[in-house]
Protein backbone atom coordinates (compact mmCIF):
# COMPACT_ATOMS: atom_id res chain seq x y z
CA UNK A 1 0.00 0.00 0.00
CA UNK A 2 3.13 2.44 -0.32
CA UNK A 3 1.80 4.39 2.69
CA UNK A 4 -1.27 4.68 1.73
CA UNK A 5 -4.85 4.33 3.67
CA UNK A 6 -6.75 1.65 3.02
CA UNK A 7 -9.65 1.77 0.47
CA UNK A 8 -12.52 -0.63 -0.36
CA UNK A 9 -11.31 -0.09 -4.15
CA UNK A 10 -7.91 -0.50 -3.61
CA UNK A 11 -8.49 -3.43 -2.34
CA UNK A 12 -10.13 -5.14 -5.42
CA UNK A 13 -7.65 -3.46 -7.59
CA UNK A 14 -4.61 -3.12 -6.11
CA UNK A 15 -3.15 0.21 -4.55
CA UNK A 16 -1.43 1.93 -7.79
CA UNK A 17 -2.62 5.53 -8.52
CA UNK A 18 -4.26 5.28 -11.76
CA UNK A 19 -6.77 2.36 -10.12
CA UNK A 20 -7.43 4.24 -7.12
CA UNK A 21 -8.08 7.63 -8.93
CA UNK A 22 -10.32 6.41 -12.21
CA UNK A 23 -12.17 3.96 -10.05
CA UNK A 24 -13.10 6.74 -7.43
CA UNK A 25 -13.96 9.14 -10.08
CA UNK A 26 -16.30 6.18 -12.20
CA UNK A 27 -17.90 5.89 -8.20
CA UNK A 28 -18.41 9.73 -8.34
CA UNK A 29 -20.07 9.28 -11.75
CA UNK A 30 -22.18 6.39 -10.70
CA UNK A 31 -23.58 8.36 -7.70
CA UNK A 32 -24.12 11.44 -10.31
CA UNK A 33 -26.71 8.87 -12.36
CA UNK A 34 -27.96 7.25 -9.64
CA UNK A 35 -28.76 11.28 -8.02
CA UNK A 36 -30.35 12.50 -11.87
CA UNK A 37 -32.28 9.42 -12.49
CA UNK A 38 -33.38 9.95 -8.79
CA UNK A 39 -34.27 13.73 -9.03
CA UNK A 40 -36.15 13.62 -12.80
CA UNK A 41 -37.82 9.96 -12.15
CA UNK A 42 -41.05 11.69 -11.21
CA UNK A 43 -40.66 15.37 -11.76
CA UNK A 44 -43.26 16.94 -9.19
CA UNK A 45 -44.82 21.19 -9.67
CA UNK A 46 -43.94 21.24 -5.43
CA UNK A 47 -40.43 19.23 -5.70
CA UNK A 48 -39.70 17.22 -2.68
CA UNK A 49 -36.61 15.22 -1.79
CA UNK A 50 -34.04 14.51 -4.06
CA UNK A 51 -35.57 16.76 -6.97
CA UNK A 52 -35.92 20.05 -4.65
CA UNK A 53 -31.76 19.25 -3.42
CA UNK A 54 -31.21 19.63 -7.27
CA UNK A 55 -33.22 22.16 -7.62
CA UNK A 56 -32.15 24.01 -4.91
CA UNK A 57 -28.64 23.30 -6.65
CA UNK A 58 -28.91 24.14 -9.83
CA UNK A 59 -30.25 28.09 -8.20
CA UNK A 60 -27.71 28.56 -6.55
CA UNK A 61 -25.52 27.54 -9.38
CA UNK A 62 -27.02 30.43 -11.36
CA UNK A 63 -27.06 32.52 -8.59
CA UNK A 64 -23.47 32.53 -8.27
CA UNK A 65 -22.78 32.89 -12.05
CA UNK A 66 -25.49 36.21 -12.02
CA UNK A 67 -23.15 38.37 -10.15
CA UNK A 68 -20.12 37.93 -12.74
CA UNK A 69 -22.08 37.83 -16.51
CA UNK A 70 -26.20 38.25 -15.54
CA UNK A 71 -29.04 35.07 -15.65
CA UNK A 72 -29.18 34.89 -18.70
CA UNK A 73 -25.10 33.79 -19.58
CA UNK A 74 -25.13 31.88 -15.75
CA UNK A 75 -28.23 29.88 -17.04
CA UNK A 76 -26.14 28.93 -20.77
CA UNK A 77 -23.44 28.06 -19.09
CA UNK A 78 -24.99 26.59 -16.24
CA UNK A 79 -24.43 22.68 -17.48
CA UNK A 80 -20.35 23.10 -17.77
CA UNK A 81 -20.43 24.72 -14.27
CA UNK A 82 -22.90 22.70 -12.54
CA UNK A 83 -21.18 19.19 -13.66
CA UNK A 84 -17.74 20.56 -12.61
CA UNK A 85 -18.78 21.99 -9.40
CA UNK A 86 -20.94 18.43 -8.59
CA UNK A 87 -18.02 16.45 -9.83
CA UNK A 88 -15.40 18.37 -7.51
CA UNK A 89 -17.87 18.16 -4.28
CA UNK A 90 -18.84 14.75 -4.36
CA UNK A 91 -14.71 13.65 -5.06
CA UNK A 92 -13.63 15.74 -2.34
CA UNK A 93 -16.16 14.60 0.18
CA UNK A 94 -15.43 11.00 -1.23
CA UNK A 95 -12.09 11.22 0.77
CA UNK A 96 -14.13 12.34 4.18
CA UNK A 97 -15.07 8.94 4.43
CA UNK A 98 -12.79 6.52 5.59
CA UNK A 99 -11.98 3.54 3.18
CA UNK A 100 -12.53 6.00 -0.09
CA UNK A 101 -10.08 8.58 -1.59
CA UNK A 102 -10.60 11.68 -3.40
CA UNK A 103 -9.94 11.68 -7.27
CA UNK A 104 -9.41 15.29 -6.58
CA UNK A 105 -6.01 14.79 -4.43
CA UNK A 106 -4.23 13.95 -7.71
CA UNK A 107 -2.79 16.32 -9.74
CA UNK A 108 -2.67 15.18 -12.69
CA UNK A 109 -7.08 14.69 -12.17
CA UNK A 110 -7.36 18.67 -10.85
CA UNK A 111 -5.15 20.06 -13.77
CA UNK A 112 -7.18 17.99 -16.65
CA UNK A 113 -9.97 20.04 -15.41
CA UNK A 114 -7.85 23.02 -15.25
CA UNK A 115 -7.04 22.40 -18.95
CA UNK A 116 -11.16 21.77 -19.74
CA UNK A 117 -11.62 25.02 -18.45
CA UNK A 118 -8.91 26.96 -19.97
CA UNK A 119 -9.47 25.56 -23.23
CA UNK A 120 -13.50 26.05 -23.05
CA UNK A 121 -13.19 29.73 -21.82
CA UNK A 122 -10.88 30.72 -24.59
CA UNK A 123 -13.09 28.59 -27.53
CA UNK A 124 -15.89 30.31 -26.25
CA UNK A 125 -14.45 34.11 -26.21
CA UNK A 126 -12.74 33.18 -29.75
CA UNK A 127 -16.33 31.90 -30.94
CA UNK A 128 -17.86 35.03 -30.00
CA UNK A 129 -15.84 37.75 -30.35
CA UNK A 130 -13.83 36.64 -33.63
CA UNK A 131 -10.09 35.65 -33.69
CA UNK A 132 -8.79 38.91 -34.15
CA UNK A 133 -10.58 40.79 -31.69
CA UNK A 134 -10.30 38.14 -28.97
CA UNK A 135 -6.51 38.79 -28.84
CA UNK A 136 -6.19 42.41 -29.87
CA UNK A 137 -7.88 42.40 -26.08
CA UNK A 138 -4.70 41.26 -25.01
CA UNK A 139 -2.70 44.57 -25.87
CA UNK A 140 -4.38 46.64 -23.55
CA UNK A 141 -6.13 50.17 -23.48
CA UNK A 142 -3.35 51.88 -26.39
CA UNK A 143 -1.53 50.30 -28.78
CA UNK A 144 1.79 51.74 -27.34
CA UNK A 145 1.39 49.15 -24.51
CA UNK A 146 1.23 46.50 -26.86
CA UNK A 147 4.52 44.52 -26.86
CA UNK A 148 4.05 45.02 -22.77
CA UNK A 149 0.71 43.79 -22.25
CA UNK A 150 0.63 41.21 -24.76
CA UNK A 151 2.96 38.92 -23.19
CA UNK A 152 1.55 39.50 -19.37
CA UNK A 153 -1.57 38.44 -20.59
CA UNK A 154 -0.64 35.25 -22.15
CA UNK A 155 1.70 34.51 -18.91
CA UNK A 156 -1.25 35.24 -17.05
CA UNK A 157 -4.01 33.64 -18.94
CA UNK A 158 -1.86 30.06 -18.88
CA UNK A 159 -1.03 30.94 -14.89
CA UNK A 160 -4.83 30.71 -14.42
CA UNK A 161 -4.21 26.63 -15.21
CA UNK A 162 -1.40 26.42 -12.13
CA UNK A 163 -3.91 28.61 -10.08
CA UNK A 164 -6.81 26.29 -10.47
CA UNK A 165 -4.93 22.88 -10.31
CA UNK A 166 -2.93 23.61 -7.23
CA UNK A 167 -5.23 25.33 -5.47
CA UNK A 168 -7.50 22.11 -5.73
CA UNK A 169 -5.10 19.72 -5.37
CA UNK A 170 -2.92 21.10 -2.54
CA UNK A 171 -6.13 21.94 -0.22
CA UNK A 172 -7.46 17.98 -0.94
CA UNK A 173 -4.32 16.76 -0.69
CA UNK A 174 -3.56 18.38 2.94
CA UNK A 175 -6.77 17.48 3.66
CA UNK A 176 -6.35 13.64 3.35
CA UNK A 177 -3.14 14.24 5.00
CA UNK A 178 -4.96 15.53 7.90
CA UNK A 179 -7.29 12.98 7.80
CA UNK A 180 -4.91 10.13 7.56
CA UNK A 181 -2.70 11.57 10.14
CA UNK A 182 -6.00 12.27 12.36
CA UNK A 183 -6.54 8.98 12.13
CA UNK A 184 -3.88 6.88 13.36
CA UNK A 185 -3.33 8.88 16.51
CA UNK A 186 -6.58 9.48 18.19
CA UNK A 187 -9.51 7.14 18.56
CA UNK A 188 -12.87 7.02 16.45
CA UNK A 189 -15.05 9.84 18.42
CA UNK A 190 -12.34 12.39 19.02
CA UNK A 191 -11.86 12.93 14.74
CA UNK A 192 -15.32 13.87 14.36
CA UNK A 193 -14.72 17.60 14.66
CA UNK A 194 -12.17 17.48 12.42
CA UNK A 195 -14.29 15.00 9.85
CA UNK A 196 -16.58 18.37 10.26
CA UNK A 197 -13.93 20.79 9.22
CA UNK A 198 -13.14 18.55 6.24
CA UNK A 199 -16.33 18.63 4.81
CA UNK A 200 -16.31 22.77 4.86
CA UNK A 201 -12.95 22.90 3.28
CA UNK A 202 -14.42 20.08 0.18
CA UNK A 203 -17.59 22.53 -0.30
CA UNK A 204 -15.60 25.24 -0.07
CA UNK A 205 -13.31 24.36 -2.94
CA UNK A 206 -15.59 23.24 -5.21
CA UNK A 207 -17.35 26.51 -4.60
CA UNK A 208 -14.12 28.26 -5.66
CA UNK A 209 -13.66 26.25 -8.76
CA UNK A 210 -17.26 26.82 -10.25
CA UNK A 211 -17.18 30.15 -9.27
CA UNK A 212 -13.36 31.06 -10.77
CA UNK A 213 -14.73 29.36 -13.94
CA UNK A 214 -17.95 31.58 -13.91
CA UNK A 215 -15.61 34.91 -13.85
CA UNK A 216 -12.68 33.49 -16.49
CA UNK A 217 -15.87 32.42 -18.99
CA UNK A 218 -17.49 35.96 -18.06
CA UNK A 219 -14.34 37.81 -18.97
CA UNK A 220 -14.13 36.04 -22.37
CA UNK A 221 -17.18 36.36 -23.53
CA UNK A 222 -18.39 40.00 -22.36
CA UNK A 223 -15.65 42.46 -23.75
CA UNK A 224 -17.88 44.55 -25.83
CA UNK A 225 -19.64 45.43 -22.79
CA UNK A 226 -16.26 45.30 -20.75
CA UNK A 227 -14.65 48.04 -23.75
CA UNK A 228 -18.24 49.96 -23.27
Amino acid sequence: MEGRLFTFLGAIGGHGQEWIILSHYALVIGIIVLLVRAATSKIQLVPSGTQNVMEAYITGIIAMGSDSMGEKNARRYLPLIGSLALVIFLSNMMGVIPGFESPTSNINFTAALAIMVFVYYNYVGIKINGFVNYFKHFMGPMPILAPLMFPIEIISHFSRIISLAFRLFGSVRGDDMFLMVLLMLVPWIVPLPGFFLLTAFGVLQAFIFAMLTYVYIAGSVMMAEEDH
